[in-house]
């Protein structure tokens, strides 16, 4: 082999190896963005039950979505379904349940408790702060509970606290502000609660 084959040789190999690590980075990177998308979706499924505990009362702490609740028929299959089939049965309810939940809320409330399970605060903010200001009731409260929350959730508790009156006058289920209280500490650990089942830190990072 002469010095000028042995070269093209020695190119090809190199390539050949660069190629190699790249496709490696390339699929290592892809298999963790996969991996924190199924992380997030799995949080972001459980915000039916988080707001419909939060805003309309039961358990805050119940992280099934509880759409039944409201008329909803999700054609849950009669009989036993086994492994994968079971798991995607309940994925597809639970779906179908917070499709409920975000039509009752309205887009921008459920839109902001997507965003606080995320740690994104001024996002959340915002959302509630337009769902507050709608006339349907439900969905005012709603705006009224997920601010209320954020702030609580990013240590601005006396914030929080300024929004009980708001909260005392528009849900009937609250009477005094030490109730809005109650229920706020409960809405909050439920929160961490769902970061934490679905991988993610509990308390955001200040």
């Amino acid at each position: 082999m002469n010095r000028y084959s042995h070269g093209v040789v020695i190119l090809i190999v190199t390539l050949a190896i660069t190629v190699s690590l790249a496709m490696t980075g390339c699929s290592q990177n892809s298999a963790e963005k996969a991996g924190q998308g199924a992380v997030m979706g799995g949080a972001v499924g459980a915000v039916g039950g988080f707001v419909t505990g939060l805003v309309f009362g039961g358990n805050p702490m119940e992280s099934a979505a509880r759409g039944a609740v409201y008329g909803a028929s999700t054609g849950a299959t009669a009989g036993a379904i086994a492994g994968a089939q079971e798991d995607k049965a309940k994925k597809q309810k639970q779906s179908a349940d917070n499709e409920i939940i975000r039509k009752k809320i309205g887009d921008d409330a459920y839109n902001g408790a997507v965003a606080l399970i995320q740690c994104k605060y001024e996002v959340a903010l915002a959302n509630a702060r337009i769902a507050a200001k709608d006339k349907d009731e439900d969905k005012s409260l709603a705006g009224l509970w997920i601010e209320t929350i954020t702030y609580a959730d990013s240590k601005q508790e006396d914030k929080a606290r300024e929004m009980f009156p708001q909260i005392v006058e528009k849900d009937k289920k609250i009477d005094t502000n030490e109730q809005a209280e109650s229920r706020m500490r409960q809405g909050l650990q439920r929160l961490g609660e769902i970061r934490e089942e679905h991988g993610l830190p509990r308390v955001c990072p200040q």
